[in-house]
């Protein structure tokens, strides 16, 4: 198994999942300490190199020497909002995408009748179309990031293998999030008595756990098919941010009027949608995402909380 993006939010999670599983995992970085941090912390037993992603001849040496029967693609460019280089973005978030899906089917895998890449899309695909965003509706994104992750997912599309599944997730928490973010800013808040400034939080989103992505991740990859190649995967339930941020408050033991709600603007860039469409999701593994938010948040803040792990497991 080889996973790109594997030091990140949630690389490290699927990689996770995997050394848990028993596969040979190969995890593929920028940074070789940052990854060896990463996997003393997550407990991820494998082999670590480094690579360029945005440099054909590295990522097709990548895959010639390790020969991946699956590959999970955590990587993208864009998310974070200093990343702004529309030339990088269509680079990483759909040219490299349309050569992993040929890069991928090369080595055998005799017997392997699951996906050859599992690539993760996003939310911000579908744009501001609204509704319940069923897989096959006419996406509109206005973001760059959205557009060339849409981009991508075309290509894994029309790409003739097609032994690829796109999963589109939504908005996902947990351990490894970057700081700044809502639960990661609530769980520094929890040492502190000021009040913590917040938006009016009346946008609402579908929260999914991380190591709840990561399975589901897993799952598709075993799949024989996916209609469209393409699925939602959340949990098809929406709270406000104001919800969630009450729920971790509360877990946390944070006091509610601690909360300044509306002391933040609100993000330009909001997209607003109803319950996601989990339809495909059933069919293809029968199975969605399962942990609620304040069992969620209980998990990150015991992740975080635990003892540092005695010695760092085998990466090579």
């Amino acid at each position: 198994m080889l996973v790109l993006g594997a030091s990140g939010f949630i690389g490290r999670w699927v990689a996770r999942r995997l050394s848990a599983a028993g596969a040979a995992v190969t995890c593929a970085v920028r940074n070789v300490v940052a990854m060896r941090a990463v996997a003393a912390a997550y407990e991820i037993h494998g082999r670590v190199v480094t690579v360029d992603l945005t440099h054909d001849v590295s990522v097709a040496a990548l895959f010639e020497v390790h020969r991946p029967v699956v590959t999970f693609n955590l990587t993208g460019y864009g998310i974070d909002r200093s990343e702004r280089d529309a030339g990088m973005a269509h680079r990483v978030n759909a040219e490299l995408v349309g050569r992993l899906a040929t890069l991928s089917t090369q080595a055998d895998a005799p017997g392997w009748t699951g996906a050859r890449l599992v690539h993760t899309g996003s939310a911000l695909e579908y744009g501001l179309i609204g509704g319940s965003l069923p897989e096959d509706s006419d996406p509109a994104p206005t973001t760059l990031y959205g557009q060339t992750k849409l981009a991508g997912t075309r290509l894994l599309r029309d790409h003739p293998a097609r032994r690829s599944v796109t999963a589109r997730l939504f908005t996902v928490y947990g351990p490894g999030e970057h700081a700044g973010r809502l639960l990661p800013s609530l769980l520094a808040a929890r040492g502190s008595g000021g009040s913590m400034a917040l938006s009016v939080g009346t946008q609402r989103r579908d929260f999914t756990y991380v190591d709840d992505v990561a399975e589901g991740l897993l799952r598709l990859g075993t799949c024989a098919s996916v209609l469209g190649g393409l699925v939602n995967l959340a949990t098809g339930t929406t709270h406000s941010v104001r919800q969630f941020a009450e729920t971790a408050a509360a877990v946390l033991g944070i006091p509610v009027g601690r909360l300044d709600f509306g002391a933040l603007p609100q993000r330009d860039d909001e997209m607003p949608h109803g319950a996601v469409s989990l339809d495909r999701l059933r069919q293809s593994i029968a199975w969605v995402p399962r942990t609620t938010i304040a069992d969620g948040v209980r998990r990150t803040a015991t992740f975080l909380d635990r003892p540092a792990a005695s010695s760092a497991p085998a990466v090579l």
